[in-house]
């Protein structure tokens, strides 16, 4: 069943303001088109809302028993369309996010922080995987955005480069190599390593960029996430290498973290959404914020933003 609304906005206006000339003024309208769209209506149920005459306007007995669902109609409508004005002029409403778990350690905290600071009453829903599971999630419809590595294109995707993330090594103060300002590659032999399994994507292109050089490492142990890896690291148990983006100076007493060199290993970090989608107006204004930021500046720290 299709609804009249310009008709009901027309009959609530004139019962409500008492009169034609009054409710075509507040809607912005002539006489004659207001007149049309109460005929139309009228027309339509079939039944008479108004008695019109020479010297007053007034509803019929049906038009003042519908009067109330009529007005309740159009204010829910007119608050509708009002909520949806202001989520496409405001960014306001709510989004769901896929990362990589790296991410939420420095990087996405920041954001979502700045986030917050100008989008007080929108909500962000995580989903934190590997790359591959938020390429799923961004493909199949259970995220908007996606923040990943550089993998395997698919052509529905639309991907974004955001920064470069270098693996860097991680160590306890009290370290023989931790005086160094930098290490090579060649000095991780021998070292008991703390090697992360959900690092998948990372590992592949380590061991890739290591095996071009002839470089071979073997964890001592394995773990699967980097806050288990620093938490081993901080009891003295072996040292890691991870991306620096997990991981600044003073995060944990006594840890240092140390750029490792020949080669520089770095892994791409992209924004992904949905080539062909149309993104909600919350979803949007967190693409704006990446925009704005300069991750030249501080890829590994929490990002600036322009003032």
């Amino acid at each position: 069943m299709k609804i009249d609304f310009d008709g009901l906005q027309a009959f609530v206006a004139i019962a409500d303001l008492g009169g034609f000339g009054k409710a075509a003024e507040t809607l912005h309208l002539t006489q004659t088109a207001l007149t049309r769209r109460l005929q139309k209506l009228e027309g339509w149920l079939g039944l008479q809302l108004v008695e019109r005459s020479t010297r007053r306007v007034a509803l019929t007995a049906v038009g003042r028993e519908f009067l109330p669902q009529a007005r309740a109609m159009v204010q829910d409508v007119s608050g509708a369309m009002h909520r949806l004005k202001e989520m496409a002029q405001h960014g306001h409403g709510q989004f769901t996010l896929a990362c990589i778990p790296s991410m939420t350690s420095h990087v996405l905290p920041g954001l979502i922080s700045q986030y917050a600071q100008r989008h007080p009453g929108n909500h962000i829903r995580l989903l934190d995987g590997a790359s591959t599971e938020v390429r799923q999630a961004v493909l199949g419809g259970q995220a908007e955005l996606g923040v990943a590595l550089a993998g395997e294109r698919h052509a529905e995707l639309a991907e974004t480069a955001l920064f470069e993330d270098p693996l860097v090594f991680i160590c306890r103060e009290s370290h023989p190599l931790a005086a160094q300002d930098s290490l090579r590659w060649d000095d991780m032999r021998g070292q008991d390593l703390v090697g992360v399994n959900g690092f998948m994507a990372t590992r592949i292109e380590m061991d890739y960029q290591l095996a071009k050089r002839g470089i071979t490492l073997a964890a001592r142990y394995e773990v699967q996430h980097h806050a288990t890896a620093l938490n081993l690291v901080a009891a003295g148990v072996g040292c890691a290498i991870l991306p620096a983006s997990t991981f600044r100076e003073g995060d944990r007493p006594g840890v240092r973290r140390l750029a490792l060199t020949q080669p520089t290993v770095r892994r791409q970090v992209r924004l992904l959404q949905r080539r062909h989608g149309v993104l909600s107006p919350a979803a949007q204004a967190f693409v704006q914020l990446l925009r704005e930021v300069d991750w030249a500046a501080a890829p590994d720290t929490v990002p600036p933003t322009p003032g």
